[in-house]
């Protein structure tokens, strides 16, 4: 019996010659590399995947779906890859090389490609004095993050890094151009601060940096078993604090790594880490209440502001895990008591963390200058996550993370953050009603066959 002839075959051929990158197939000897996600437990298998390198790439790759029935998902790093589903009538956009990164000092602001990572972005800023509002792993795409939210050290007292955003340029799913900002096309301006992919796929952003060269960061580490101790003064801490400080209340279970100190290794511990854009004294003063209980190990002082990006201890290379999130309206004592009985002391659990970041100051108030998403509701912002080195862990992982969620469940906001679910869920976890209308308008001007892929879909209709 012949060999089925893709229908296709011809035509990804003719896409393969017009375009200045590359395009890979399934019979290529290094399609598992191209089609892996940042989170190795993430089976992606797209029809084909598209590595432009330029905006005339992205254009004919739009045009080429458009015309062959097919979806386009982007995708930089590859975080958040979950939601995207199944890709087989998709193809995989990769930005890795558009990796663009100019600063313009004199302004304060910088200019990248959609394949950068925050921690070319920061190295950049660094000889200027200047620090942009990055997350807390520094292997993230600035893209995605940005254009999602993003969750920073600095946000409690700066905003979220949405907001920061100056320029677009994106290609919508017409095949369309546009470079647009807070004059030109503002619809558009607004829907992608924050709608992400559902209104296009970014070719470059523009968005303003702070002359922030120093701050006071670190992190203090108790013994596990002093976990309801430390959440109750945490949240005592956190009920009237000053909105310099941005900082995350977590459970760690350290593996036995032998990267890591050796008083890190195979170590569980309750923590606190962040930043505190202030002085060292008024940092100092901020901090007394979680001094006094005398963490085994503290790490607070002032450091350049680049090191933010390694006191999270987020993995520098891709691994396989799965993880979700939720936000909190509040932790009273009964919500810690909840939590604490899935995921404290003495409790058999493959989560390697259990993060809570503290929300409220610049976060939680309506910036006029954001877009889809100005602002995050809620007190607290939760992220479990646990390594799932082979398959069979997938499931004990995924439980253990609906316990966590479950047990929290009575004390949730009704909006969620993009950026740390992932999982699939409804637009309205995401989006007020208007914002969905008006997502939606946006979308089905600019693309009304559904072309582009989101990893949390706003869907379009007539």
């Amino acid at each position: 019996m012949s060999a089925s002839v893709d229908p296709l075959a011809a035509s990804i051929e003719t896409l393969a010659q017009q375009v200045t990158g590359r395009v890979a197939v399934p019979s290529d000897n290094d399609w598992d590399t191209v089609r892996m996600a940042w989170n190795l437990s993430i089976d992606q298998h797209p029809r084909l995947v598209a590595l432009p390198e330029n905006t005339s790439d992205i254009v004919a790759i739009v045009n080429f779906a458009r015309s062959s029935g097919l979806q386009v998902a982007p995708q930089g790093t590859g975080h958040n890859a979950g939601p995207l589903g199944d890709l087989s009538d998709a193809i995989l956009l990769r930005t890795d090389r558009l990796r663009e990164v100019t600063v313009d000092p004199e302004h304060a602001t910088v200019r990248v490609g959609p394949g950068v990572t925050w921690t070319e972005v920061t190295d950049a800023l660094a000889p200027h004095g200047l620090i942009g509002r990055a997350g807390s792993s520094g292997s993230v795409g600035v893209t995605g993050y940005s254009i999602g939210g993003g969750y920073s050290w600095l946000a409690r007292k700066h905003g979220l890094a949405v907001s920061s955003i100056t320029a677009v340029e994106l290609v919508t799913g017409d095949g369309t151009f546009h470079r647009v900002d807070a004059e030109t096309e503002p619809d558009l301006f607004w829907a992608v601060r924050g709608g992400g992919a559902n209104v296009g796929i970014v070719c470059a952003l523009e968005f303003g940096v702070l002359p922030l060269p120093q701050v006071y960061g670190g992190a203090l580490l108790f013994p596990m078993e002093r976990a309801s101790e430390v959440f109750a003064a945490y949240e005592l801490w956190t009920r009237d604090l000053d909105d310099s400080a941005t900082t995350c209340l977590r459970l760690l279970r350290l593996p036995p790594m032998p990267e890591l100190p050796e008083f890190l290794r195979g170590h569980s511990f309750v923590g606190v880490d962040g930043a505190i854009d202030a002085s060292a004294e008024d940092a100092e003063r901020m901090l007394a209440p979680l001094r006094a209980l005398k963490p085994a190990v503290d790490t607070f002082a002032i450091m350049p502001t680049p090191a933010l990006g390694m006191i999270h201890m987020d993995p520098p290379a891709p691994a396989p895990a799965r993880g979700d999130g939720m936000i909190l309206e509040d932790l009273p004592s009964e919500a810690i008591d909840a939590l604490l009985a899935v995921a404290g002391p003495g409790i058999e659990t493959p989560l390697l963390a259990v993060d809570l970041r503290h929300l409220g100051g610049a976060l939680g108030r309506p910036d006029s200058k954001g877009g889809a998403v100005n602002h995050l509701p809620g007190r607290f912002l939760l992220y479990a996550v646990g390594i799932t080195p082979v398959p069979e862990a997938v499931a004990a992982v995924e439980s253990h993370i609906a316990a966590v969620k479950k047990a929290l469940a009575p004390w949730s906001a009704n909006r969620d953050y993009v950026n740390f679910r992932d999982s699939s869920d409804a637009a309205s976890k995401f989006y007020d009603q208007e914002t969905i209308d008006r997502l939606t308008a946006v979308r089905f001007a600019h693309d009304p066959d559904q072309i582009i892929r989101s990893n949390h879909p706003v869907t379009a209709t007539a």
